[in-house]
């Protein structure tokens, strides 16, 4: 495998690695090739080397044990996998092509919940409001609080065609390894009813959502309000067979995805 131009290499690698690992090329407390033998064969650092192998333990694909290596660890039913994606990820998933419009890029003091979400107290945070498109359709609106830290390092970039993920990523070497998701309905109101081409008081789909890097430090707060007929969530659910009785956690979550464009309207009727 060779390394493409325009992604983050360690992404790259973390991706191929957990390729090998789900077709079966390394079993379970299999070791893998070492981060020297890892550098040599894509020719990187051990620094992105052991930025993948980051990615895949705290995706639980993998153990590491100091001084001895990395090993697959066993993919336990009740851990499931849901990719974190960003909205650019989810428009190529679905085949359709995204862009961005800013509607708003400026300091403020950041209301109470956002402010409780970002640990900022009353300090100011950046806030970027985005029109969000789908094939030149509008599909959401998103309106995100970054800590001026991070908004600082999103500055001279071109915020309508790179997402905030690429711009940490691939510039800063600071991924987004964690998100705490919150799923609920919303009336729309304006301004988001004439940015969205919807009637006032439709409902909305809202995702909230909070964004972390290494160490739990807290990337950015955004809230997402997507068209309820262009985007269905679709969750893919698996029992545990071999267990007597239900399971402790419940059933794992296996997928848990949007659906896109005419997809999402058949769903809805």
């Amino acid at each position: 495998m060779e390394l493409e131009s325009g992604r983050p290499r360690h992404e790259q690698i973390s991706d191929w690695l957990r390729d090998q690992i789900e077709e079966g090329t390394y079993e379970v407390d299999e070791k893998l090739p070492s981060e020297k033998q890892l550098g040599d064969r894509f020719d990187v650092s051990r620094v992105t080397v052991r930025r993948a192998l980051q990615t895949l333990e705290s995706e639980d694909y993998i153990y590491r044990r100091q001084g001895l290596g990395s090993f697959v660890k066993e993919r336990r039913a009740a851990q499931g996998l849901v990719r974190l994606t960003d909205f650019a990820q989810d428009m190529a998933q679905a085949g359709l092509e995204a862009s961005s419009q800013v509607e708003h890029h400026a300091p403020e003091t950041p209301p109470p919940a956002v402010a409780v979400h970002l640990d900022t107290g009353d300090q100011t945070v950046m806030r970027l409001d985005r029109l969000r498109l789908g094939d030149g359709r509008p599909v959401a609106f998103d309106r995100t609080w970054l800590p001026m830290f991070y908004a600082q390092l999103l500055e001279d970039h071109d915020l309508e065609e790179e997402t905030i993920y690429q711009i940490l990523e691939a510039e800063y070497d600071i991924p987004v390894l964690r998100g705490h998701y919150r799923i609920t309905a919303a009336n729309a109101d304006a301004p988001i009813t004439d940015l969205l081409g919807v009637d006032a008081g439709e409902a909305l789909l809202l995702i909230e959502r909070l964004s972390l890097t290494e160490g739990e430090k807290r990337v950015y707060f955004q809230r997402r309000y997507y068209r309820s007929d262009r985007v269905a969530y679709e969750l893919e659910l698996a029992r545990d067979t071999t267990r007597q009785g239900v399971a402790e956690h419940g059933m794992p979550l296996r997928e848990f995805e949007p659906v896109f464009g005419d997809e999402a309207e058949e769903h809805g009727e």
